[in-house]
């Protein structure tokens, strides 16, 4: 039995409506991926740098995104600091492309330089 058929259930209001006057409205659930998304939005600051970390692995690949990461930018010139010393160097070799790969995401001219430091990257799994 559906509670608007239900015995009694409209007396209690005072009222002289009937099962078929009532109209009972609920709003259906919401997904939270959307309110999270805009809320995440917001928490990243607009600089260069949060740009850059965003978009790192794509840019530039999964591979290479983990043995060097974007941990500061002054002045258009991105720091890598990189896994070890070997990375740094081919990290350094391979600055040109990365500056053509991440302006493409970025948009033109965004980052100027790519400076390599290494150690003190943590083995990611």
């Amino acid at each position: 039995m559906r509670l608007r058929d239900a015995p009694g259930v409209f007396k209690d209001r005072g009222s002289d409506l009937g099962p078929e006057d009532a109209v009972m409205r609920r709003l259906a659930p919401r997904g939270l991926g959307p309110a999270l998304q805009k809320m995440t939005a917001g928490l990243a600051p607009p600089t260069l740098l949060g740009r850059v970390q965003k978009v790192w692995p794509q840019a530039v690949g999964e591979a290479l995104a983990q043995r060097a990461r974007p941990v500061s930018e002054r002045a258009g010139e991105l720091v890598l600091e990189c896994e070890d010393a070997v990375w740094a160097e081919e990290i350094r070799l391979m600055s040109l492309e990365l500056l053509e790969q991440l302006n493409a995401a970025l948009g033109e001219g965004a980052v100027a330089s790519i400076r390599t430091v290494s150690g003190g990257t943590r083995k990611r799994r």
